[in-house]
């Protein structure tokens, strides 16, 4: 681990104070540590970062912790979120389940790499009935790094999950100082530690130095109870661009065993007359396919006329994801198909 790591820690104590009373009570909060750059050290062999941090470490680097919760820690992976699995959602979604139950627990956090973390945190979303927060944190810099943001993205997270204003808004994610609802975050820079934004409806609330403030709450939320038995099944995304001709959705289909496709398609929710013709294919197979698009904000809807036109798309069967990007139109499909694969009981969902 490089020096700057203890250095960091030492800088954040430093800066960082809450106020409390020597032997209040304090809530309980649970942390769910799955891996991710909140978790990687730089890693000479590699040459690069990469997760090698548990769950205590973090919380250990974290200063004044012990005047804000009792935390408990518990390791379900220690993976890059590119490794994210559903199977490991539906681990996640267990486990934060079964805490989130007991009495004595006030909110569940769970440390996750930020590539694919607003996938698995809609997926919470969506699954946990609970009204109590999960909340979900990451880092854009490693732990070993001078500058790393780990240690205070899961201060605020903690201090997010233990407000009593945090209840009944579903699952959260919190990073760079904002808490932002899972079903509209998304990561928009590489690199940048202010990469989680809500680009069309903005941040929730923020958490600031004397607490957790709040400015909206989110309306666009429901639950779907997906049996804790269920294996989620095979959805695969495809996109829309010019000259598409439907090959890959026919070299999808060929392998078989596939419930679901999400196409990234264009504008409104278009695609090209020969990838209409490729998911037709699909449709007539009884296979759900959902049309997200490709453009950054804004609803997907039967709107233009002719072949590959949205008009066409629902003719077929198709549902339109509303404003969910591809990759969360793919988690809410996931979820639904463990219920339904009727087109209409689809549309009612992704119309919530």
């Amino acid at each position: 681990m490089k020096p700057g790591f203890a250095v960091s820690a030492a800088l954040l104590a430093l800066a960082l104070c809450v106020n409390a009373l020597p032997g209040q009570d304090l809530p309980r909060v649970v942390v769910l540590s799955t891996g991710g750059t909140i978790a990687s050290v730089y890693d000479s062999v590699g040459g690069g970062f990469a997760p090698a941090l548990g769950g205590e470490q973090l919380v250990a680097a974290v200063p004044g912790l012990d005047t804000i919760a009792v935390v408990e820690v518990a390791q379900v992976a220690n993976v890059s979120s590119t490794d994210m699995t559903p199977a490991l959602w539906m681990e996640v979604r267990r486990r934060a389940s079964e805490m989130l139950a007991r009495p004595d627990v006030a909110g569940v956090v769970v440390t996750h790499g930020t590539d694919t973390l607003e996938e698995t945190a809609y997926f919470l979303d969506l699954t946990v009935s609970s009204r109590k927060p999960v909340v979900v944190v990451g880092a854009q810099r490693a732990a070993s790094e001078r500058d790393a943001d780990g240690p205070r993205n899961l201060r605020d997270a903690i201090l997010t999950a233990v407000s009593p204003a945090s209840r009944g808004l579903g699952t959260l994610v919190v990073l760079n100082g904002e808490i932002h609802a899972a079903r509209e975050v998304t990561k928009t820079h590489t690199l940048n530690v202010s990469t989680f934004l809500t680009p069309q409806w903005g941040a929730l609330g923020s958490v600031d130095p004397d607490g957790v403030r709040y400015y909206r709450a989110p309306l666009r939320r429901q639950h779907l109870d997906v049996p804790e038995d269920a294996t989620l099944g095979r959805v695969e995304i495809v996109t829309n661009y010019a000259g598409a001709d439907g090959s890959v959705v026919r070299g999808i289909l060929a392998r078989g065993a596939l419930d679901g496709l999400v196409v990234e398609a264009s504008g409104v929710g278009n695609v090209s007359g020969r990838m209409f013709g490729a998911l037709e294919e699909v449709r007539a197979q009884g296979i759900p396919v959902v049309i997200s698009t490709r453009v950054h904000t804004g609803r997907t809807l039967a709107l233009y006329a002719g072949s590959g036109s949205g008009v066409t798309l629902e003719g077929i069967g198709c549902v339109f994801a509303d404003n969910l990007p591809p990759h969360k139109a793919r988690v809410l499909l996931l979820a639904a198909l463990t219920r339904t694969s009727d087109p209409a009981e689809l549309r009612a969902l992704f119309s919530r």
